[in-house]
């Protein structure tokens, strides 16, 4: 393909900054104000933001020729009105983006009287009386699979005041009422894959519930989540991956007892300092984000032991994090523009890296032992 320059100021007057297009997947991204000093490395930090494509998965062209990254856009010849084409070289993406839900796993009918008419219709469905039995002596309400596009009355009925868990998982439903402020047991409310969006969940009415310990909405359609987050004191486990937020609301800082945090898969760009007020986080999950930093108030963490951040354009890492949270030792950099050498730089590195071969070798110590246990030829006396 032709990418010559066009629009180039002949005039012959000196160009102080320099606007030029960049061609990729099938449009157009205008980049304007350009220094002609500015080298292809800084226009590749400018695309990555706009294109999800870390800077060193970025291959430009122009005129035929790859840009080297070191060399000005003078020194490049790029022109105003330049032209340029971007190739993306393939799992160097940033943020992979929200996983929409094109089908889901549903229970598949073998009945082969079944009316086809109704086929892949989500339903409002009765519950029998021996599953509102099961439901008031176990207190777990299962209904995930079930083709839901509507909660049943049922569950807000005699069960939800001894109801401990609320599995909704792989349904279509598009609403969480008011009604389920009322469920006071409730520990666990699951209602990952479903078409749940922002307003049409009664945010408000979750503050009633004083034991929700794990909430997860993962795989919906949501683009932010609500402060009234923040006035759940027993929440432990928040999962939200799969959507697509854009940021989190400072209000999580008042979940003093939250331990797990997995937010991968959405379009945020920037983690806010608060972070650090989370201390009873073990485990978090930016993964496939759009982050470039992160705070140093991660340092803050002590009890973090697994932190996952593949998929980013992070560049470095809080500088003393491998020596303040001195739990971690599982940590996930794949696809983002940190390298080993820059690792060995950060303070507490080797300490880090012992911890992590450490635990490594317990695993394979752990699967030895274990499996000499069932040994028929071992002493059984």
């Amino acid at each position: 393909m032709e990418t010559g320059v066009t629009g180039a100021d002949v005039s012959g007057a000196t160009t102080t900054t320099i606007s030029l297009s960049v061609k990729f997947s099938g449009r157009t991204i205008p980049i304007t104000n350009l220094s002609p000093d500015s080298t292809i490395k800084d226009l590749k930090a400018l695309l990555q933001p706009l294109t999800n494509v870390l800077p060193r998965g970025q291959k430009l062209i122009s005129k035929g020729k790859l840009l080297v990254d070191a060399m000005t856009l003078r020194e490049s010849e790029i022109t105003n009105g330049a032209k340029i084409m971007l190739m993306a070289s393939q799992g160097l993406h940033q943020g992979d983006g929200p996983i929409l839900k094109q089908a889901q796993s549903r229970p598949i009918s073998r009945d082969n009287n079944a009316d086809r008419s109704d086929k892949g219709k989500a339903k409002k469905a009765a519950v029998d009386k021996n599953r509102l039995e099961r439901w008031k002596a176990t207190g777990v309400i299962g209904l995930s699979e079930c083709n839901l596009k509507a909660i049943p009355e049922e569950v807000w009925a005699d069960s939800r005041t001894s109801a401990r868990v609320l599995d909704l998982s792989n349904n279509v439903i598009q609403e969480v009422p008011a009604l389920i402020g009322c469920m006071n047991s409730l520990q666990k409310i699951l209602l990952d894959s479903n078409d749940i969006s922002d307003d049409s969940v009664s945010w408000e009415a979750l503050k009633s519930l004083k034991s929700l310990t794990v909430l997860s909405l993962n795989q919906n359609r949501l683009t932010r989540l609500s402060s009234d987050l923040g006035w759940l004191p027993s929440l432990r486990q928040l999962h939200v991956a799969n959507n697509m937020l854009s940021s989190l609301p400072s209000e999580l800082r008042y979940l003093p007892k939250l331990e797990v945090l997995k937010v991968n898969n959405n379009r945020i760009t920037t983690i806010p300092p608060w972070i650090g007020d989370l201390i009873s986080l073990i485990e978090v999950d930016l993964s496939s984000n759009l982050l470039s930093d992160l705070p140093e108030t991660f340092c803050n963490l002590h009890n973090l032991k697994s932190l996952s951040l593949s998929n980013n354009g992070l560049k470095s890492l809080p500088s003393s994090l491998f020596k303040m949270c001195l739990m971690l030792t599982r940590l996930d950099l794949h696809n983002t523009e940190i390298t080993m050498d820059i690792l060995r730089q950060i303070e507490g590195w080797e300490n880090f890296d012992e911890r992590r071969r450490l635990k490594q070798q317990k695993k394979l110590d752990f699967r030895v032992v274990g499996s000499a246990a069932f040994d028929e030829g071992a002493d059984k006396s």
